[in-house]
């Protein structure tokens, strides 16, 4: 027997997931208390030029200090209401785990064991990488299979340092590790010779070599990538109101680029854009600030305080930056790149 649900039942039933869909969510824990200090406490690196690193007076810059920076502006209302606290890489998940830090924005690779067993959310991916090895240019190395029976330079606690041995043993090569737990001692090595190569993600080799090398153009960064390392923001399980703000302020970004949003021009776009999605972006059309405890324009103060990702990338890493990186995998998917965001609507 065929049966029928009255239409009033499933009226009612449509109105209810509608209204649910549209419901402002309730502020997290981790939003609150950032609320009540008036600021985002943010894991980074203890010193990675290009992703975050503080200069002599203290002030901190770098692409992952700026995804932080992001994320203070659209919750806080400015850009400057960030702790840093510099981790290294043993110390940052335990920072994140205890709750020193509200996020943990420190070129961490995303990993299913990282995701799955660390009590932690892996939230976006805002840097492509890979890992690849550095070594002096008078050794005339062009390929990293010519590390047979190498000494290497590693940091220890990082998915850097299983790539490492995988690849030897894939290799056959016996490449013998010299590992360290800090990056201050593991660049001292190389430098002093210690290693005949460093292995690190390769944007951080560039990093490196632009800070630490007496004469950048004494090391060579080998061509051959031996991993994927998606790099990204994390944060704490348990508090999915918190992950949906970090997630979705990196998205915002992305998606500023996509539509052509800037630091510059946000301001004319929100007066003057009859564009439908970038009306939708900057809160003129849409309210999509309650759908995360935050006001309708979130996205267009981040944007205008901190810059889309394009603008970040550009600045911290670009190729008119002493790091001199290329977007490569980390432009937009309709420029050949991988960044491709979840549409904000």
């Amino acid at each position: 027997m065929r049966l029928f649900k009255p239409v009033w039942i499933l009226a009612a039933g449509t109105a209810w997931l509608l209204s649910a869909a549209f419901t402002p969510v309730l502020a997290g824990k981790t939003l609150d208390a950032i609320k009540q200090r008036d600021q985002v406490v943010c894991g980074v690196n203890t010193s990675l030029a290009g992703f975050g690193a503080a200069d002599s007076q203290g002030k901190w810059a770098g692409l992952d200090v700026d995804m932080c920076r992001a994320v203070a502006s659209a919750v806080l209302g400015s850009a400057d209401k960030v702790r840093y606290v510099p981790l290294s890489a043993p110390q940052r998940f335990t920072a994140l785990q205890s709750g020193e830090v509200d996020v943990l924005s420190r070129n961490t690779t995303f990993t299913l064991t990282r995701d799955a067993s660390l009590g932690l959310h892996q939230t976006a991916v805002t840097f492509y990488d890979g890992q690849g090895f550095m070594v002096p240019a008078k050794a005339n190395i062009k390929s990293a299979k010519q590390l047979k029976g190498a000494t290497v330079c590693v940091q220890s606690g990082t998915t850097t340092e299983k790539n490492l041995t995988d690849f030897s043993r894939a290799n056959k090569l016996d490449i013998k590790p010299v590992v360290f737990e800090k990056l201050d001692a593991t660049n001292a090595a190389y430098f002093s010779g210690r290693c005949k190569a460093y292995t690190t993600d390769a944007s951080g080799l560039a990093s490196i070599r632009s800070r630490e090398a007496k004469n950048p153009q004494d090391h060579v960064i080998l061509p051959e990538l031996i991993s994927k390392e998606p790099l990204g923001p994390m944060v704490r399980r348990g508090d999915d109101e918190w992950l949906a703000i970090v997630k979705w302020v990196v998205y915002g970004l992305i998606e500023s680029e996509e539509v052509g949003i800037t630091s510059a021009n946000v301001e004319k776009l929100k007066a003057d854009s009859a564009d439908p999605v970038v009306q939708r972006l900057l809160g003129k059309t849409e309210d999509t600030g309650k759908l995360l405890g935050l006001d309708r324009e979130w996205l267009a103060r981040a944007v205008a305080q901190v810059g889309n990702y394009g603008e970040i990338f550009e600045r911290n890493v670009g190729e008119k930056t002493p790091l001199a990186l290329k977007r490569g995998p980390n432009a937009l998917w309709t420029q050949g790149g991988l960044q491709y965001a979840i549409p904000i609507r």
